[in-house]
């Protein structure tokens, strides 16, 4: 058994493969599909989960609560505070429920499709400056956290003109060395702003998802503060953990450059690409981490309830009975969309559509805009460490 914390295993990189899940994590996959690991310095012993098959059982058991204020639940950081309600992806049902069904038709695959030909302008237009700027240049600030902060301002109803603000916050809630106090400070600051703006709404909707959730405050189905959490929590993920796949995946892609050119087919040879590009690499740094109800049996394995489970989606997505050859990056692998980045069951990310139609459009403009691309010579790429995997800096040419 590991006797390694976690949190010293998802954060220990081998050199020169910073793309690969943490060594640690893969000892742990080849030890069995759940190992149990010390965090908190030994206070908890969550089941630290690395198979495909043990993962979708878990995570589409009724018996899991994502909920922090169960016992055992693996949180990030010692005391860590409850979300409110309208944080709904850390909610059970019924809250949860409804939730999820208020925002459902704003990431149906055809309301999504409606914002793929402004998402091609926003991308034309954020190369247009890059070329005219000229290389070298950082490309996380240039494109690859500026579209997706577009494309979701655009959804929400959001002015763009705030993105330093929110990006500084996103920043404080994807760096797990802030204590408690800060990372729900810093909630509460984003949850603020949007309370702002939802008010705004009221008053004077338009078109976009705030105006549309305030008919739901005004029947009483969910309160102004709702609201506010809602908006605060799509648009922190709908930008920070894209932007971390646009980065990942065009630092992956240069690694393989023989691959590229399956970003120039049709449509569904470069959905496939995005798929694959999914499952290889991980943002989820933390694992997907829930708390057990009852007793479940997976795998010959008996997990008590009030014991703390994380599902490592970087392991999880290279498990060699589900993907062969799980280590290779292959943008034609025929079951690539297997993966469960985006989780599994009630919980799975329901922003998955707009996710990949971003990856979609802006990969394949990336690279047929500028065949030349590479990092820039006698600069290095600097990879976050924290929460969310991601470049911190992308230094690149062309």
């Amino acid at each position: 058994m590991p006797v390694e914390q976690f949190e010293q295993i998802i954060t220990a990189r081998t050199e020169g493969k910073p793309l690969d899940p943490p060594p640690g994590i893969t000892a742990i996959q080849v030890e069995g599909p759940m190992v149990r690991v010390p965090m908190w310095g030994g206070r908890l012993h969550p089941w630290v989960v690395t198979r495909w098959e043990e993962a979708r059982l878990i995570l589409s058991s009724p018996h899991v609560s994502v909920e922090s204020s169960n016992p055992g639940y693996p949180a990030v950081v010692p005391g860590a505070q409850p979300q409110a309600r309208g944080f709904f992806a850390f909610q059970d049902a019924p809250v949860h429920t409804l939730f999820r069904r208020a925002l459902a038709r704003e990431f149906l695959v055809k309301r999504v499709e409606q914002l793929r030909a402004p998402t091609e302008r926003m991308s034309t237009r954020l190369i247009d400056a890059m070329i005219e700027r000229g290389g070298p240049l950082d490309l996380v600030d240039a494109l690859a956290l500026p579209l997706p902060s577009l494309v979701i301002c655009e959804l929400l109803g959001v002015p763009y003109a705030d993105h330093d603000f929110f990006q500084d916050v996103a920043r404080t809630l994807v760096n797990s060395d802030n204590p408690p106090e800060r990372l729900q400070a810093a909630f509460q600051e984003l949850a603020g702003y949007i309370e702002d703006l939802v008010r705004q709404k009221q008053r004077s909707p338009g078109d976009d998802v705030l105006s549309r959730l305030t008919p739901s405050i005004s029947d009483g189905t969910f309160t102004v503060e709702d609201a506010a959490n809602i908006g605060a929590m799509l648009l922190f993920a709908g930008h920070e953990t894209t932007a971390n796949m646009i980065s990942l995946g065009t630092v992956a892609l240069l690694d393989h450059p023989d691959q590229i050119v399956h970003l120039h087919g049709g449509p569904a040879e470069v959905q496939n690409a995005v798929e694959e590009l999914l499952r290889y690499l991980s943002v989820a740094n933390i694992g997907i981490r829930r708390a057990t109800l009852g007793d479940i049996t997976v795998g010959g394995q008996t997990i008590r309830a009030g014991d703390g489970v994380i599902i490592m989606p970087s392991a999880v997505n290279r498990d060699d009975t589900v993907f062969s050859e799980p280590d290779e990056l292959d943008l034609t692998r025929e079951n690539a969309r297997r993966h469960l980045s985006f989780g599994y069951g009630i919980h799975q990310c329901l922003g998955q559509p707009l996710a990949r139609m971003e990856l979609q459009t802006v990969l394949p403009a990336l690279f047929q805009r500028l065949p030349g691309l590479r990092i820039a010579p006698g600069d290095t790429v600097r990879f976050k460490d924290q929460m969310a995997a991601g470049a911190a800096y992308l230094p690149v040419t062309w």
